[in-house]
């Protein structure tokens, strides 16, 4: 699939700032862009409807960096369900699936959305012309964690025909959600292994079985298939797999590269166990269009 020029073009000038200042150790403060476009946010009145907000370079920049922040989450929940794989299936599962999950936060942040749950309304980030606008619109019912940052991401055009992203619905099997569930929720599991945790090279090895998996179609999770917990992780690795290389085609790596993600593009207490490749039988996902 090709990479729309415009989304390029907004993506390095979300990033662009980062490149002026100092990477290692950057992230705000924790909540900084909650706190920020709460700040911004005010009473939507009745008939609830939309309205639009100019949002400071800096507020609009802390969108690049939460969806780094939240691909980091999802590297290090991969590693904990690695980890856990023989010792407990039903972390393996919580964990990988929460690693699909922030994968996909961190593409709906980098494309610009953000849910603030105590004003209860969604935030939109866009570029006008040399400006940043954050359309705030009220949250629905639908408007769920784990089904609003799926949609958005399935929705978009980057990823509508991607069959490793999918709605997220619990009520669908098979569905990353339902077989989460079924590992949260569901009474008499009665599934509690000897516990005897992986070495460090056991969890290397099960790590490079994962990324050798070649997957013509995704084996999204089944409930009915618990504990399925090598089709979590494979998944969730294919997801985090997708944000890293979709970042490394628009921003560049190495000189030519943004300074910021190329700090956080390998974060370092990973470096031993996972190297971000894989046999995929499709063809490349992220070809970027003509310049």
């Amino acid at each position: 699939m090709n990479i729309d020029l415009s989304l390029q073009a907004y993506v390095v000038r979300l990033f662009r700032p980062l490149n002026r200042q100092r990477a290692t150790g950057g992230f705000p403060i924790t909540g900084a862009l909650s706190s920020a476009l709460n700040a911004s946010a005010t009473v939507i009145p009745k008939p609830r409807a939309a309205y639009q907000v100019i949002l400071q370079p800096d507020v609009a920049t802390m969108f690049s960096m939460a969806g780094v922040d939240s691909w980091m989450r999802a590297v290090h929940s991969f590693l904990v369900s690695a980890a856990l794989t023989d010792v407990s299936p039903i972390w393996a599962s919580v964990a990988g699936y929460y690693s699909s999950h922030y994968s996909v936060r961190a593409i709906a942040h980098v494309l610009g959305f953000f849910q603030l749950f105590s004003a209860k309304q969604i935030v939109q980030l866009e570029l006008n012309g040399n400006q940043f606008l954050g359309t705030f619109n009220p949250k629905n019912g639908s408007d769920r964690e784990h089904k609003f940052y799926w949609k958005v991401v399935k929705d978009n055009s980057l990823f509508v025909t991607d069959p490793f992203f999918t709605y997220n619905d619990s009520k669908r099997d098979p569905s990353d959600a339902g077989h989460r569930g079924r590992a949260n929720y569901a009474d008499f599991l009665q599934d509690f292994p000897t516990f005897q945790p992986l070495d460090r090279q056991e969890v290397v090895r099960r790590i490079q079985k994962i990324s050798n998996i070649e997957c013509s179609a995704p084996p999204i999770p089944s409930a009915a298939n618990y504990p399925d917990v090598e089709s979590v992780q494979i998944v969730a690795y294919h997801r985090l797999v997708r944000f890293r290389d979709i970042l490394d085609k628009i921003l560049g790596t190495g000189n030519t590269g943004n300074r910021f993600w190329n700090v956080h593009r390998d974060p370092p207490w990973a470096r031993d166990f996972i190297d971000y490749q894989l046999v995929d039988a499709r063809t490349n996902p992220g070809q970027l269009g003509p310049n």
